[in-house]
């Protein structure tokens, strides 16, 4: 999850590490490093804490050169500090690393044995040792030393090496967590984490595959995989420009991220929906009809945020294509021996394609039978790459850690695809799929005009900021956004917050409820809004502080409420996109109040590239 740059070029590689770091801040913020190659040797700066302290020390003391590297830390191994922070050092060689190395400690003891000496508690630093360990007993060069090492290390990882005795070379190497190439100018190279490292400078890049080596010398590159075979990697151009992920204005980019989700719904249906439609055209689903009808059951994979648009997507899929759903979260799918196989479809979401719990459930899945198909905003991502079919949701980069656009636009792919599986299996009249086509036609206009109710989110956070507990309520297809809204409140104004079915209250959660208990529900109309009503009813006898989000015409809701906030009235399937919408800007703007750091909340980083 840390963030990772390298360069090499005829720029200050100090100015563009730190540009680049700045970018993916969002990884990892714990410390932060850098190293260059000089004279024969490094030049290192590492501090513990947010990059600004980095950037102090480099402004009390310039340094300067044209290769070297940069790492933000989520600590995994090892406390904070200046010492745990990256780059890592061993003899002549220099690295930074996301990812874990589970041998670490074995690999350490051996080390050990042989004379060498540790300067901090990482996992990272053994890789260094074991590259310089090779270096020494026999390794030709630095690619064969890093070949030798990585074939003893259990784990994943993304690697930016550096030897100071080859001033014009440049080494990655990853295995289950991402790293991309950039090509700027002649004889200019970036290796990264995340395309916004290197996208103020070039939006060229080569995703890296998992196994994959490239060394960068003399003005080109090659690509190997891990034995020394050469590999062909295609070239690609990342069509969002840099001031897409700029702030634009707004204080946060949690904030701008929220106001750019009609757009995002806008990109997402461009293309794929119009008006008249009696289906949808989703030209990279990879399969045909003829293997949607032999779809017996779907299997949604997901983790976090995306793990709720999973829940919201079996409604769908059973509703719309009557296709037998089950939801799994990533991280436990493999580790119960599953029932899946052939004539399954996995659908597996991921805001970026590297979540290291879905990706591994997916291969899990893959391996048994299933075929797989991706919901995904990231273009080139593992995820795209593993799976036989995609769905890019087109959100835009997404910097704040807190997903919000990535959200509803994989609810919006979600629709999609079960209103397309919903008319090839013959479920959906032509009538009925044009009708729901139009629906979602007129969505992006309906959250259009949720945000322009921002104020009345705004009051509602003033009043209930100081709470110590948060209940959120939804039945139906609106419980995983009851879920998903908790998340939000919880991830970054560091309340504690829970999620759950409304029917559900009364076998739990009511023995929580007083008056200092704020209850979120989503009472908008539907076939069990009356059921609604009355659990409202039963927080109300309890004392319980209500605050509905309901429409404004939804006079029963807004009674039995002490605040409310009001959306447009919307199809009931559509209700999680719209409704979502004042969860995110009430967890903003209590976080806002509360004076957390919205962006980059404690503990959190954006892609969880580890188990």
């Amino acid at each position: 999850m840390c963030g990772i740059i390298g360069y090499i070029g005829p720029a200050n590689a100090v100015e563009v590490i730190m540009d680049g770091l700045a970018r993916l801040e969002y990884r990892g913020y714990d410390s932060a490093g850098l190293a260059l190659v000089q004279d024969g040797g490094f030049v290192v700066r590492r501090a513990e804490g947010k990059l600004s302290r980095l950037a102090a020390k480099l402004a009390a003391e310039p340094i300067s050169g044209h290769l070297g590297m940069g790492h933000t830390r989520w600590a995994t191994h090892g406390r904070p500090s200046e010492t745990n922070a990256h780059p890592h050092l061993a003899g002549r060689v220099a690295v930074v690393h996301n990812g874990i190395i589970e041998n670490y400690l074995e690999l350490k003891q051996e080390l050990a044995s042989h004379g060498h000496e540790f300067s901090s508690e990482t996992d990272t630093e053994i890789v260094a040792h074991l590259i310089a360990f090779g270096l020494a007993n026999g390794a030709t060069d630095l690619e064969e030393a890093v070949r030798q090492a990585l074939a003893r290390i259990r784990g994943s990882f993304a690697l930016v090496i550096l030897d100071s005795s080859q001033p014009d070379m440049l080494l990655g190497a990853r295995k289950d967590s991402p790293l991309i190439l950039g090509l700027g100018q002649e004889g200019e190279f970036f290796l990264a984490s995340d395309v916004p490292a290197f996208l103020a400078h070039s939006n060229r890049v080569v995703f890296l595959h998992d196994g994959d080596m490239v060394v960068i010398k003399g003005g080109g590159y090659w690509i190997s995989d891990l034995t020394g075979n050469p590999q062909e990697r295609p070239e690609d151009v990342i069509s969002w420009s840099p001031a897409m992920a700029e702030k634009a204005g707004y204080k946060h980019f949690m904030q701008k991220e929220i106001f750019e989700q009609p757009r995002a719904l806008v990109d997402t249906l461009t293309g794929r929906v119009k008006p008249g439609d009696q289906d949808v055209f989703l030209p990279e689903l990879g399969l045909g009809p003829r293997e949607l009808k032999q779809v017996r059951r779907l299997v949604l994979l997901a983790c976090g945020t995306s793990y709720h648009a999973a829940l919201v997507g079996k409604f769908l899929a059973e509703g719309l294509a009557r296709v037998p759903a089950e939801v799994d979260l990533g991280s436990e799918f493999r580790y119960r021996d599953p029932l899946v196989g052939p004539g399954d479809l996995v659908v597996a979401i991921s805001q970026s394609g590297e979540t290291a719990d879905t990706l591994a459930a997916v291969r899990e899945a893959k391996a048994k039978g299933a075929q797989a198909l991706a919901v995904c905003n990231v273009v080139g991502s593992t995820l795209t790459r593993e799976s036989q079919g995609v769905i890019y949701t087109h959100a835009g980069p997404e910097i704040g850690v807190a997903s919000t656009k990535a959200f509803t636009t994989q609810l919006v792919v979600l629709y999609l695809l079960a209103v397309h599986l919903g008319r090839v299996r013959g479920v959906l009249t032509p009538a009925a799929g044009r009708a729901l086509i139009e629906d979602l036609v007129a969505l992006p206009g309906l959250v259009q005009q949720a945000l322009e109710g921002q104020d009345q989110v705004r009051a509602v956070a003033e009043r209930f900021s100081q709470a110590r507990d948060f209940l959120y309520l939804g039945r139906g297809i609106c419980y995983p956004v009851a879920l998903e809204g908790a998340l939000k409140l919880k991830e970054i104004s560091y309340i504690h917050a829970e999620g759950y079915p409304a029917g559900e209250m009364k076998h739990g959660p009511i023995a929580l409820i007083d008056e200092h208990m704020p209850v979120v529900v989503l009472a908008n109309h539907n076939d069990v809004l009356e059921k609604v009503l009355s659990n409202m009813e039963e927080v109300r006898a309890r004392g319980g502080r209500l605050i509905a989000v309901t429409e404004a015409d939804n006079a029963a809701a807004r009674s039995l409420a002490d605040a409310a906030i009001t959306v447009p009235r919307c199809p009931p399937l559509l209700a999680p996109v719209l409704l979502t919408v004042p969860l995110q800007l009430l967890a903003y703007h209590v976080a806002v109040l509360r004076g957390t750091d919205v962006d980059q909340p404690r503990n959190l980083a954006k892609s969880v590239t580890v188990e």
